[in-house]
């Protein structure tokens, strides 16, 4: 079946078929349609990358040899070696559009080497801010979701592109974007990207352009990329290296610590901040940090203020989480009021699995190692809000997991508190997660040991010669 799921067809067999239903089979468009999908769906073909539309028909009845984005795509072809950009405005802002619209557009249009083309008019419009914008846009709305389209010469423009219009602030925008999106999923892309100096790009246009909140966010979200280790192709990446770098070499820390004070209103802002700072608290002396920059100051103000919004409040919760590595910081935010603060917000999102997720990932990062902390949870209906967090989510595996894992470092050092934590329930609903979730019982498995709840250990090696019992 894994292998079914992976068979491909082009653009041109799909449309094939279509055609066929109708001329050979008589099928009226929509039902030609519907029976194609079906019939490459049914063998296991992925139709992800495949515009599902009825061929186009012209005037006279006769079928289209392309699909619109090809007949734009080679309208730009045709006149690439003399049109300015500014001659075929008109063709790349519906090339940008129909790019948008979803992958299966922008796929078909790279399968035909639309890449070569939109580059050499962003380069050709290179002198003019509107023409690079209009070039770029569509670039940028090609290489989203297709990373692998980026060559040398593509991240040198970039590069380039950010050094010579970081005065202007959409050409900036757009720009960052293409970054983002050609360094998500693709290491050496961030490698090179970082090597020719992109860091320092991104940092200064959040302080050039601190005030545009979309600037901000853009920056910041590929700053957050930079440090991500995504790409399955790539055994070794350099995520660490790359948050050791942003946050030594560019100040990452003190500058995303004050863009998001000049963004407080601003929800989205703010929680790609945080989800950023959470990926750059690596090191103990990063959480510190964090701390000494007023970062957990406003995280806990972010989390009082804002906790009934629930993508704010998810990302405010990865970053304690982070933070809160440095056994410091778990006690700076226990004693700042910070469990009852999360255990209100998981409370009053209790049906949302994410922040469920985190808020126990949190929970479970300041009980570690610290009995005091645990009994300030079990206290302010820690333990509780994570019982409910598992009786309402009984499908998700994280949810269950984290629950698990914070009911396991309450009871690490205080064996006390395992009766209060049993009397809510959790042995049932933790052999309910193991019934439930049988590939993924260990973790379940060791918090009914540590609460003193029999559990069926299995013994898969005894030290004598031979294979591990199965």
């Amino acid at each position: 079946m894994e292998k079914m799921a992976k068979r491909m067809i082009t653009q041109e067999t799909f449309d094939a078929a279509v055609r066929e239903n109708m001329e050979e089979f008589e099928m009226d468009p929509d039902e030609a349609l519907k029976d194609a999908v079906k019939q490459f769906e049914s063998q296991g073909v992925n139709l992800n990358c495949i515009i599902q539309v009825v061929p186009p028909v012209s005037s006279d009845g006769k079928q289209e040899p392309t699909h619109e984005v090809l007949k734009v795509l080679n309208s730009l072809c045709i006149v690439k070696d003399s049109a300015s950009v500014q001659d075929v405005k008109a063709d790349l802002k519906r090339f940008t559009e129909l790019c948008s619209l979803e992958l299966a557009q922008r796929y078909l249009a790279a399968q035909k080497d639309a890449y070569p083309v939109i580059l050499s008019y962003c380069k050709k419009g290179v002198e003019e801010p509107e023409a690079v914008f209009t070039a770029l846009s569509a670039l940028a709305a090609l290489t989203n979701g297709q990373p692998d389209l980026l060559n040398a010469e593509g991240q040198q423009f970039l590069l380039n592109i950010l050094k010579k219009y970081k005065a202007e602030s959409s050409v900036t925008r757009v720009a960052l974007t293409t970054v983002r999106q050609c360094c998500l999923k693709h290491e050496q892309n961030r490698q090179d990207l970082v090597k020719a100096g992109i860091l320092p790009l991104l940092t200064g246009a959040i302080k050039q352009h601190g005030e545009s909140a979309q600037i901000v966010k853009e920056a910041t979200a590929a700053l957050k990329v930079m440090t991500f280790d995504d790409d399955v192709r790539v055994a070794f990446g350099q995520a660490h290296e790359h948050a050791k770098m942003i946050v030594l070499e560019n100040s990452g820390l003190k500058v995303l610590i004050g863009a998001a004070k000049a963004h407080l209103d601003n929800t989205s802002v703010l929680s790609e901040l945080c989800a950023t700072l959470s990926h750059l608290a690596v090191r103990n002396e990063f959480c510190q940090d964090i701390c000494d920059l007023g970062g957990l100051k406003l995280i806990m103000t972010l989390l009082a203020e804002g906790y009934e919004k629930a993508e704010l409040i998810r990302q405010v919760f990865s970053a304690i989480r982070a933070i809160a590595g440095n056994d410091d910081v778990k006690d700076t935010v226990v004693n700042a009021g910070g469990v009852q603060l999360i255990v209100i917000a998981m409370n009053r999102h209790m049906n949302n699995s994410a922040v469920c997720e985190q808020g126990c990932a949190c929970l479970s990062v300041l009980a570690l190692r610290k009995p005091e902390n645990c009994i300030v949870i079990m206290e302010n209906g820690g333990a509780l809000a994570a019982v409910q967090a598992m009786r309402t989510h009984t499908n998700s595996i994280n949810v269950q997991k984290q629950a698990c894992m914070l009911m396991r470092n309450l009871v690490g050092r205080l064996s006390n508190l395992s009766q209060p934590i049993l009397d809510l329930g959790a042995e049932d609903l933790i052999n309910q997660y193991l019934k439930t979730h049988q590939d993924c019982g260990d973790v379940g498995k060791a918090a009914l040991r540590d609460l003193g709840c029999h559990v069926e250990l299995r013994e898969l090696w005894t030290g004598k010669h031979g294979s591990l019992t199965q």
